[in-house]
């Protein structure tokens, strides 16, 4: 269910991110680390956001390939601009072969490879479509990923992903090979949010591990007009995770304004 896409080549290095509790921007030349993977064959793209409506696309600028050697020239000076694209962000590193990133930018443009990437859809429970980050994600689609949603079979009338699952459909015209959709609680009405919103984050992560999905971008789920506190959603996103070091090459999650980003931030130093 791999969607295609044209991808054009580029050089590049992935570089991990930082010492635990520490962003990559924090860090001196000196601290230069282990490159992370080769990009053989990759075109950059924004790592991004849109949580609110879809921003309108940004051509991406060249990606950093800061990549003077170091000694015995398999190290490259750290960059915060893993993923390339739009601005720079915050990485973390979640395991030796994991790293988490922030970043903001437009979700529909991030991609990775085009082939075992995947970005998060911030559903409701019917899956056709909605306001936010759900209907520009399906705008950028194309009316061929509503098609593939209905297919979806309702657990109820009415209902095809509950509150705090998760679904995986291919991602059509997007430039990632999957969308997830999942459903995460609204605050005031949930009477366990907390548990929503980490089965919402946790049901998407074990779905895209069951899918070879390597690099995954999750919005802020529930932090839009469903209204979960920033601080209390950010933690509870950022330790589940956490608790799949070693699952995935990259974590990405994309911030749709500069409060959302500063409090993830604030999140990610203390929790990592």
């Amino acid at each position: 269910m791999i969607a295609s896409s044209s991808l054009l080549s580029s050089k590049g290095a992935r570089i991990v991110g930082a010492l635990p509790g520490r962003s990559l921007r924090s860090l001196s030349k000196p601290f230069a680390l282990e490159t992370f993977r080769s990009l053989k064959t990759r075109r950059t793209s924004p790592i991004a956001a849109g949580m609110e409506d879809a921003a309108a696309p940004n051509p991406a600028p060249p990606a950093s390939t800061d990549g003077a050697a170091a000694a015995g020239g398999d190290r490259a000076r750290v960059s915060t601009a893993a993923g390339g694209g739009l601005g720079v962000g915050d990485c973390f590193e979640l395991s030796p072969s994991t790293i988490l990133k922030l970043q903001k930018g437009d979700v529909t443009t991030w991609f990775i490879d085009g082939s075992t990437d995947a970005i998060v859809n911030a559903a409701n429970e019917r899956m056709l479509g909605g306001g936010g980050v759900d209907g520009a994600i399906h705008r950028a689609a194309g009316p061929a990923l509503r098609e593939a949603c209905s297919k979806v079979p309702e657990v109820w009338p009415g209902v095809r992903c509950p509150t705090g699952e998760a679904r995986i459909t291919p991602a059509f015209r997007l430039p990632v090979s999957h969308v997830i959709h999942t459903v995460g609680p609204i605050y005031d009405v949930d009477k366990q949010p907390e548990v929503s919103l980490g089965n919402a984050y946790r049901n998407s992560l074990r779905l895209a591990k069951e899918n070879n999905i390597q690099y995954i971008a999750f919005p802020a789920i529930s932090c839009g007009v469903y209204g979960y506190p920033f601080k209390e959603a950010s933690r509870i996103a950022i330790s589940t995770a956490k608790g799949f070091s070693g699952d995935f090459k990259e974590v990405h999650f994309v911030l749709f304004s500069d409060d959302l980003y500063k409090v993830w931030l604030e999140s990610a130093r203390e929790l990592l």
